[in-house]
Formats: structure tokens, C-alpha cells, sequence
């Protein structure tokens, strides 16, 4: 699978270990950083995931903060993100599989790498379910979209 993967810098350590994690998966990464462990504003980083699996250069992404918090805030404010922040294996999977996630969050300071493996392993493992109920709740999520979607500024 072809994954796109930003950390802050509380989410760096745990980065790194998952990059090597996936490329010994076979699976295929865009990274966009943070590259090092100074300190930088997570929105940035999640935007930059974000915008990777918005524009259909990465099937899915994986976004590490501190908290996992922030993260998934900064990046459900994307139109057509549906970013989840998982701490357990049922979530990362049933996320995919109900709700169409393509964005897993993981809080970099909460979890250990041994749980962050399993739930990644569970995230790109996943398929959307796309029965009745699942495509009608998702509907509803893109027209709660469409409604509240802002003007461009300085139109």
C-alpha cells in the first residue's frame, strides 16, 4: 500500500521505528516530516498528510503527535479526511472497515512501538466495509461537509 506518514517532534521516535516498520511490510512511504527531533507545530505536519491522501498520492496516511490529539484535529479539518486517533487494535481496523478512515493518528507519547506496529498492521490491513448502512452514514459525514464548508478567503 502506498502510505504517507508526517510526525511532530513528540511523534518522531516512534516515526522513525514505523518507517522501518512498513518498508520490511513491502508497503510504499511518502515521508513529509518532520525529519529530525526539533521542535515544530503538528497542524503542519497534518496538513501535509492530509493533502497526500486528499490528492490521491497515498491511499492512506499515519500522523504521530504527542497526544495523537491535536493531530487528528488538525487533519479532520481537510475536506474528505476522516483521520481517527487509535490506542487499540479494534478501533484501527473497525475504523477502516464502518467509517472509511484513511487517516490513522497515533499518539507518540501514549503508546509503545509493539502497539503502534499492531495498529498500523490492523489500519492498512482493513477495507471498508461498503454496505447500506456504512455508505449512508458516510454520506451524511461529506454532507455535514458540504454544509459547514467556508468560502475560499478573498473572493
Amino acid at each position: 500500500m502506498r502510505l504517507v506518514i508526517g510526525s511532530d517532534h513528540a511523534g518522531y521516535p516512534l516515526k522513525t521505528e514505523l518507517l522501518r516498520f512498513l518498508r520490511d511490510q513491502g508497503h510504499e512511504l511518502i515521508d513529509v516530516g518532520t525529519h529530525g527531533p526539533e521542535s515544530v507545530d503538528y497542524p503542519d505536519y497534518a496538513a501535509k498528510v492530509a493533502a497526500r491522501v486528499k490528492d490521491g498520492s497515498a491511499e492512506r496516511g499515519l500522523m504521530i503527535c504527542g497526544s495523537g490529539v491535536g493531530g487528528a484535529v488538525a487533519a479532520n479539518k481537510v475536506e474528505g479526511i476522516r483521520a481517527g486517533l487509535c490506542h487499540d487494535v479494534y478501533s484501527a481496523h473497525q475504523g477502516v472497515e464502518h467509517d472509511d478512515m484513511n487517516v490513522l493518528v497515533l499518539g507518540g507519547l501514549v503508546i509503545g512501538q509493539l502497539l503502534a506496529r499492531e495498529l498500523v498492521q490492523a489500519f492498512v490491513g482493513a477495507k471498508y466495509s461498503d454496505g447500506e448502512r456504512y455508505n449512508r452514514r458516510l454520506e451524511k459525514i461529506r454532507a455535514l461537509e458540504r454544509r459547514y464548508r467556508r468560502p475560499p478567503t478573498g473572493a
